[in-house]
């Protein structure tokens, strides 16, 4: 019914035409900036007198938006509306709601680099990062389209003479969808369109801190002509409406990304039966990391450094897939040190509007539980990079840093700090690599750089992770190529982007007949 799937392209803004034409895509959503949006339940707007400020985490004085702010009733009226919708949506054949999120990715595609410019000004995205976000987007648009067709097909079963038994998969109902704020339209629409691709509706609850972003998402969602209630846009506080639409009897599952802390939390709530309720809550949950790349004294130096950058800096280490980690064998360990410094000396931080490679962490709070987790962290280990804020027009910025000799059990090697923070750790030999890589109780990503074919065989078996790489950045994780989920403490491993994920959303049916 479709071609064959494909990752959307990303630009090389090297081209004058490309970089003009982001350019102009920031002029253009300069001139919304401020704007209000409302929530949509049941693709209505509705305003309740409550506003979420989003504001420039490069420029904190600009506005970007303001969101409406939803409370209790206005969940109980979202989960009205995507219950309704429901029995119609679920009851459309496979090939029309995949139809549907075909127009949906066509829509983004059509506003790529506006919707990227969105996330410069809200997420301080660079502008590479930012049209990667939106791309991923379409991605899982395109994707899981494709996807819900062969989920649509009858399962094979057995038969007995007299009878004709069938099974099949059919959806579950209206649920939650929580993403983060560190890729605002990737996850956001990701874990939502999975489950509507599947026949189910959803309630999404973004975060506060880039609401407006999601809300463009909505309006290509209606552009698209997804029927009114398969997806509700609810922003709100965690705390009031996160919990609410949570432990609420009607909310059938949930779809949570973001931290530790958050996830176990609302993995314990969701498992409480509420009175009314008619089923036991399915919940998945991706929960970060505590991510390590481990150089050994055959690896090739000249790949491993700036595959380390990146990894560890791209998007100001606000990534779940970061490299905050480096486990480097005793034998080029002060060759690393010397080499990765200077690299990191020549990272430039500015704004992400004018596409420097490192810009402003997301909030005054995630600013100054850095530079605490920083100050910590000198009394552990020596501060070889970094270290300090940056007076950049009273942005959140923070320079590259790296600590040097920390040990594998302190907290700046176990705790998730999500910044531009990295920890580098001395290994004796590739065995006690193995062990450190190992030893922490997440496990979303990681890498090896090695020339040693038994050490890279070793690394598939014996690194306790769900993404690994090898020779290359951990970061990056392709929808359909690196289904992505990690182990541990990292979550359920729900891997998002791979051929199963809208399984998760689907229960089997069996009917048996008499003849």
């Amino acid at each position: 019914m479709f071609p064959p799937f494909v990752n959307e392209p990303l630009s090389d803004f090297s081209v004058p035409e490309n970089n003009a034409a982001y350019r102009q895509a920031l002029e253009k959503v300069r001139r919304r900036l401020g704007g209000h949006w409302p929530l949509v339940i049941a693709g209505e707007e509705v305003d309740t007198g409550r506003k979420i400020a989003s504001i420039n985490p490069c420029k904190p004085a600009e506005v970007v938006g303001t969101a409406a702010a939803a409370g209790p009733a206005q969940v109980d009226l979202a989960l009205d509306a995507a219950w309704r919708a429901f029995p119609d949506w679920a009851a459309r054949p496979a090939e029309v709601r995949a139809t549907a999120l075909v127009k949906l990715a066509a829509e983004l595609r059509r506003r790529k680099l506006e919707l990227a410019a969105w996330e410069t000004l809200e997420a301080s995205k660079n502008w590479l990062e930012a049209e990667a976000d939106v791309a991923e987007a379409i991605d899982f648009c395109e994707y899981y389209a494709r996807q819900a067709l062969d989920f649509a097909k009858p399962l094979p079963v057995l038969q007995l003479r007299g009878e004709i038994n069938q099974s099949w998969l059919q959806p579950l109902g209206a649920g939650a969808v929580i993403p983060p704020w560190n890729f605002p339209l990737a996850i956001l629409a990701g874990m939502a369109v999975g489950p509507a691709a599947a026949g189910n509706t959803v309630v999404i609850k973004p975060s506060s801190y880039t609401p407006v972003i999601a809300a463009i998402f909505m309006e290509a969602v209606a552009a698209a002509g997804l029927p009114p209630g398969v997806v509700n846009f609810l922003p709100g506080q965690g705390s009031e409406v996160g919990d609410y639409l949570v432990d609420h009897a009607r909310t059938r599952f949930i779809n949570f990304t973001g931290s530790r802390l958050v996830g176990v939390r609302l993995t314990a709530r969701a498992a409480q039966v509420h009175p009314g309720q008619h089923w036991l809550k399915r919940a998945f949950t991706e929960l970060g990391g505590k991510d390590a790349v481990v150089i050994d004294e055959t690896a090739d130096l000249d790949a491993a450094i700036p595959a380390v950058v990146a990894s560890a800096y791209g998007f100001q280490g606000q990534k779940c897939s970061a490299a905050s980690r480096l486990i480097v064998v005793q034998e080029v360990y002060d060759a690393v040190v010397e080499r990765l410094v200077a690299a990191v000396h020549d990272v430039k931080v500015g704004s992400a509007e004018d596409n420097f490679p490192v810009a402003a962490v997301i909030s005054e709070t995630q600013h100054k539980m850095i530079l605490n987790e920083i100050e910590s962290g000198k009394k552990e280990a020596k501060l070889a990079a970094g270290g300090r804020a940056l007076d950049l027009d009273g942005g959140y910025f923070l320079e590259p840093t790296i600590f040097i000799d920390a040990a594998p059990d302190s907290r700046l090697a176990q705790h998730e700090i999500f910044g531009p923070v990295l920890a580098m750790i001395r290994a004796a030999d590739f065995e006690d690599a193995v062990r450190i890589f190992n030893n922490t109780e997440y496990g979303l990503t990681g890498g090896l750089f090695s020339r040693s074919r038994e050490r890279l065989e070793r690394a598939r078996r014996e690194f306790n992770v769900g993404n690994l790489y090898l020779n290359r950045k951990i970061t990056g994780a392709l929808v359909g190529v690196q289904p992505f989920g990690g182990f541990k403490m990292s979550g359920s491993n729900a891997k998002a982007g791979g051929p199963d994920y809208l399984r998760l959303f689907l229960e089997m049916k069996t009917v048996a007949e008499r003849l």
